[in-house]
């Protein structure tokens, strides 16, 4: 008689993966869904507020435009109509606020213009030794440039 071997059972040293797979799968599909998210900004409603206007009496405030090309524009300069380089504009600048320190310096730009540039104007007039620029408005409601409000802001020194 053939005598048959009956087959042992040994243990299995193996771990089962796949559920671990499913769950990794899972969680890098949703941080492939929320990374997006992530990086975008959010849109954000902005309060609306009228300034006041300057008052008349005060002397006329340092004015630097900033135009669509991202040129820059001084009031104070010898010809307000040329655009005026960097360095110029912070020594007209440092100049005009070495014989008054209380006079107003205001940065006023293109809707169209990069917002880089304006920072930078408001670097250049830090620089030049302003502790607080303001930054020209129009209201909404009135075309006419004349209109223009000013709002004080300050500049982060840093």
């Amino acid at each position: 008689m053939i005598r048959r071997s009956i087959p042992s059972k040994k243990l299995v040293a193996e771990i089962n993966v796949v559920p671990y797979i499913d769950v990794m799968l899972v969680l890098l599909v949703i941080f492939i869904v929320t990374a997006p998210l992530l990086q975008q900004g959010v849109a954000v409603d902005l309060p609306q507020a009228s300034a006041k206007s300057l008052p008349p009496t005060e002397k006329e405030p340092i004015i630097v435009s900033v135009d669509k090309e991202g040129n820059y524009y001084l009031n104070i300069a010898d010809n307000p109509q040329a655009p005026i380089d960097r360095e110029a504009l912070t020594l007209r600048v440092m100049a005009a606020l070495e014989r008054n320190k209380d006079r107003k310096v205001l940065v006023k730009a293109d809707n169209q213009v990069d917002y880089g540039k304006v920072v930078g104007a408001m670097v250049l007039i830090q620089q030049a030794g302003a502790l607080s620029v303001g930054l020209v408005t129009q209201d909404d409601s009135a075309t006419p440039v004349k209109t223009a409000k000013y709002s004080s802001k300050t500049v982060a020194r840093g």
